[in-house]
């Protein structure tokens, strides 16, 4: 089938999981022609329903639950029980059982794209997979203001970003959403808020544009506070491979792993995902600025948090790491490089 064919087919079958927000699906197919890596953040059912043929030599890897949907700016920051500020990725919507290996390479294919000129491609699936050895000898969270204090710059909010977030929480309309998710938001507040609004979240995300997506906005002790729900659907790698599985149950076993510090207010109620969010608490969009001087560093501590999460899954660690050491030299380089290239012929397709 032509991306355009699957497209189509897939967003039928989006209608028929959650109340699609139209408006958000007719800004998503701009979005999608703005370059290739927005446009791979945006289709991850087409990259579930094709990788195995592009890149056959990977689907024979063991198979674990894995984020699916990884790319450059799928991390984030988030506070947890104790209050500490952690970062690692952060959002598990298209969580699906498959080969392990696929999680690396939509990783290494979406930095090629986002064309770093800071690091070669070479060097990106290099330190990729340093980081992912180093993390399943050692799976550990990131902490940043222990351990992982050098991430900060990177993950705390720059100049102008808390203002412009709660600009953007001022700017949404006012709605009434379903009974059970309204009380669900407010449950996820303190008693004593004073006040309460609820608002319809637009034009947010990437792949997940489309579902629909609310916000609570309360006054608390001085300020605002927020809380947000967004529409949890099955992953579209299930919809690709004609698999059952549990998106609740899958989303939850992976942000609430062994090796990670989980978000205490991320929960699934309702089919639907409830956050708190902030502006140290959310997902990290890496501007131009970052990218020019973007570091091996920390493209390496996105490796070792995937390999954090990888091992703290049901597949024993030494299968995963002799899966590795049996791929000859560069695979992982020689694979995001064809990847690459069969996303960039769709997104051809799709701006024709």
């Amino acid at each position: 089938m032509s991306f355009r064919d699957d497209n189509k087919a897939f967003e039928r079958w989006l209608a028929k999981q959650c109340d699609v927000v139209t408006s958000d699906i007719h800004y998503k197919h701009g979005l999608m022609k703005e370059d290739a890596f927005r446009f791979l953040r945006a289709t991850y059912f087409r990259w579930a329903r094709k990788i195995g043929d592009w890149c056959p030599e990977l689907m024979d890897a063991p198979k674990v639950l894995s984020v699916g949907d990884l790319h450059l700016e799928n991390f984030g920051t988030w506070r947890d029980a104790d209050g500490r500020l952690v970062w690692g990725v952060n959002d598990f919507d298209e969580a699906a059982v498959m080969p392990f290996v696929l999680d690396l390479l939509r990783l290494v294919t979406s930095i090629r794209l986002a064309k770093l000129p800071a690091i070669s491609s070479r060097e990106a699936a290099d330190a990729v997979l340093a980081g992912y050895h180093d993390g399943l000898r050692h799976p550990q969270p990131a902490l940043l203001f222990e351990g992982e204090t050098w991430l900060r710059p990177y993950a705390e909010p720059g100049k102008g970003k808390p203002e412009k977030f709660w600009k953007e929480v001022k700017d949404y309309r006012t709605c009434k959403p379903p009974a059970k998710i309204a009380a669900a938001l407010r449950t996820s507040m303190p008693r004593d808020i004073e006040s309460i609004r609820f608002g319809r979240v637009l034009k947010k995300g990437g792949g997940s544009l489309g579902r629909p997506r609310y916000a609570a906005i309360a006054y608390w002790h001085g300020g605002q506070i927020v809380r947000e729900a967004k529409a949890l659907v099955p992953s579209a790698w299930n919809w690709a491979h004609g698999k059952t599985g549990s998106a609740k149950l899958y989303f939850k076993a992976l942000a609430d792993s062994r090796y990670r510090a989980p978000d205490p207010f991320l929960d699934v109620k309702h089919e639907f995902i409830l956050r708190r969010i902030a502006p140290d608490s959310q997902k990290i969009e890496l501007g131009d600025d970052v990218r020019r001087k973007l570091q091996r560093r920390l493209i390496k501590a996105m490796g070792f948090d995937l390999a954090s999460i990888h091992a703290a899954g049901a597949t024993r660690v030494d299968k995963l790491k002799a899966d590795l050491k049996r791929r000859p030299r560069s695979w992982l380089d020689h694979a995001a490089a064809v990847a690459e290239e069969k996303v960039k012929r769709d997104f051809r397709e799709w701006c024709g």
